[in-house]
Parts: C-alpha cells; structure tokens; sequence
C-alpha cells in the first residue's frame, strides 16, 4: 500500500500546472471587436489652418482686441465674452444675441495656453451652435 501512495504522489510531482488561455482570448477578441464598431463612430473634427508667411515681407496679421464679439479664455477657464464673465451654459444664448446685433463680425477667440482644452471645445461647439463660420483664434506669443 505504501509502494502505490508513494507513486502517486511522485506522479503528481512531475505534473506541470496548465493554464487555460480560453477566457484570456475571449476577452482579447471582445475588445477588439468594440474597437472594430466604435472606430467609424468617432467624431473627427478638422480645422484649416492658415498660410504661412513665405517670406519676410509677409507680415502677421495685426489683431485688434477691441472686436465687437472678443471672447476670452483665462488660464482660470474662466469665460469673458466681451469683458463680461458669461457661464458656460449661457454662453450659446449671448453668442446668438450678438450675432443678431453684428451680423457681419468675425468673433476673436483668445484662449490662455494653461486653460483646458475641454474649455476651448465647448467655447467652439457654442460659436457653431450660434451661427458663426468663422472664428479668429488668437494665439499670444509668451
């Protein structure tokens, strides 16, 4: 009896443990097929960018900041639409009243390069919600 006990547990000794990769691949292939659907549905957003100056008698563009619709984005986050703090979620209802008062003006957007980007996003979701094409953003070299 001792001669069997003693061949079995030199059998179980020898066996190496075996990993199951099933599940780990399962998992691998669901994912891949979320990236497969959830690729196309992705918004792109692409901006034009403006020309370079070719030479050195191409001079920058000179800004006033004085535009009748200037918004600006402290490093804060905090929104001034015409020197005047505006809430996020105001600020598509007065971007659309001035549109209505200067139909023809280009609003200026100055954004500080600490601020999110998040709060650029939604100052350029709410200009296209008010009806704006275009929009100068103005960049302050530091």
């Amino acid at each position: 009896m001792s001669r069997r006990f003693s061949n079995v547990l030199k059998n179980r000794q020898h066996e190496e443990p075996t990993v199951n990769l099933t599940p780990l691949i399962d998992v691998v292939f669901v994912i891949l097929i979320m990236f497969i659907v959830v690729a196309p549905l992705l918004e792109l957003d692409r901006i034009e960018l403006a020309q370079a100056p070719t030479s050195s008698n191409d001079l920058p563009i000179t800004v006033q900041e004085t535009s009748a619709i200037s918004i600006h984005v402290r490093n804060d986050n905090l929104i001034l639409l015409n020197n005047q703090p505006v809430p996020i979620d105001l600020l598509t209802d007065r971007l659309i009243k001035a549109r209505k008062e200067y139909p023809q003006v280009r609003p200026q957007l100055f954004h500080d390069k600490k601020a999110w980007f998040g709060t650029y996003q939604a100052v350029k979701n709410a200009l296209e919600s008010a009806g704006f094409k275009e929009v100068d953003v103005i960049l302050k070299p530091s």
